[in-house]
């Protein structure tokens, strides 16, 4: 049986298959973020958020009044008197963990929590936004936001006026397009390696038999691709049974423990009797080595480095490729040092989820497809923004 809802907006994404296209700005080295400017509001007004498949919930600073608010940008967003109930689904959504009471039922309190020790409080508001699709058409649907005034800044802050959470949820601005027939419930991204690039929500920009899939993992509460076993140049590494998930939030890549020091340890016996030596005095990032002479781009020193991959298989037994070339794992620091952009997740509290970064999925689309509950990659050029029904793969 298919309900009226869903056969309602099946019947309208038929009709208007189309997508939405949005310039990013950043980097990983050295912003540490990636963000995307969003129009909200009547008059409409834009906001820097940061771009976070980690989290469902967007939210902005908000001067409702602002209890505790971190610097911003732009002016902090005014709500108008748009509440959202607390018995409405989406707020439902946020507290499914079973202690959803409504003290007031008048309105939806929200608190979301990252993994740097940010966090964000504050009560869901409806507003415009104000989109342009690939169709050539403008909407600006009414979608469900957090109003944040009270901000706790974690350790890797920086000025923004809020974050958009673009997590599985039904609180996530793709879920709401999607219900509203708007797009399908698919966001890619495209993050180039030199600094910005380009997200997109819906199906229509790509070939799907040229992209790389892996089931998405169903109980995992985040983009998931399941277990992962790590490979180095090619070869077996023993490290088995990683549960890995894709994070745009998370600028560098994360392993646990065993795996991290494992690569370490690879990378290493590579290096010996190479003319790269340990720079203990570049703070940047855990581990730099220095050469000769200090290096321009990650082109002087690639050649030092091998390639690794995570594994992934699927429900038929084949393999499903993550390659890691170097590219993937270092940053050349303002020293000129290359340091490893891959870091002990077990020691920031991560426990064992291995957590694939940024700068891991530089220079390649990536796409969450939860239509298909399935998560694809494939190499892109992520310099230039595609143009409607022009394929980006």
């Amino acid at each position: 049986m298919i309900s009226g809802e869903t056969m309602a907006s099946s019947m309208l994404i038929n009709r208007v298959p189309s997508s939405i296209v949005l310039p990013l700005h950043g980097n990983v080295y050295p912003n540490g973020y990636y963000n995307v400017t969003l129009n909200i509001g009547q008059p409409s007004k834009p906001y820097f958020l940061d771009v976070d498949t980690g989290s469902d919930l967007t939210w902005l600073q908000c001067d409702a009044p602002c209890v505790q608010c971190t610097e911003a940008p732009h002016p902090y967003y005014r709500p108008r008197n748009n509440l959202v109930p607390c018995m409405d689904p989406i707020c439902q959504s946020l507290h499914s963990n079973g202690d959803h009471r409504c003290e007031n039922p008048g309105q939806c309190d929200y608190e979301v929590e990252y993994a740097d020790g940010g966090s964000s409080f504050g009560v869901l508001v409806t507003d415009t936004f104000n989109l342009n699709f690939t169709s050539e058409k403008r909407h600006s649907p009414l979608l469900a936001l957090g109003c944040g005034y009270d901000q706790f800044p974690g350790g890797s802050h920086h000025p923004i006026d809020g974050v958009l959470g673009l997590g599985k949820g039904k609180s996530s601005i793709v879920s709401q397009l999607s219900s509203l027939g708007l797009v399908r419930n698919v966001i890619g991204h495209c993050l180039s390696g030199h600094g910005g690039g380009f997200l997109f929500f819906g199906d229509d920009l790509y070939d799907s038999s040229r992209v790389a899939w892996t089931p998405m993992s169903p109980d995992a509460k985040h983009y998931s691709p399941g277990l992962a076993e790590l490979t180095f140049d090619g070869k077996t590494t023993g490290f088995k049974n990683l549960l890995t998930t894709f994070d745009s939030g998370a600028s560098y890549t994360y392993l646990n423990s065993q795996a991290y020091q494992g690569l370490i340890s690879l990378l290493k016996k590579e290096l010996s009797g190479k003319p790269l030596r340990e720079a203990l005095d570049d703070q940047t990032l855990p581990l730099c080595w220095k050469g000769r002479k200090p290096f321009k781009s990650i082109r002087d020193v690639k050649k030092y480095f091998k390639t690794f991959a995570l594994s992934f298989t699927n429900e038929r037994k084949s393999k499903t490729e993550l390659e890691f070339p170097p590219e993937a794992y270092l940053i050349i620091s303002s020293k000129g040092n290359a340091c490893l952009g891959i870091l002990n997740g077990t020691e920031v509290g991560l426990n064992d989820l291995n957590v694939i970064g940024d700068i891991s999925m530089q220079d390649r689309v990536v796409i969450y497809d939860n239509e298909k509950e399935r998560i694809g990659w494939a190499p892109g050029n992520c310099n230039r923004l595609p143009k409607s029904k022009s394929f980006i793969i």
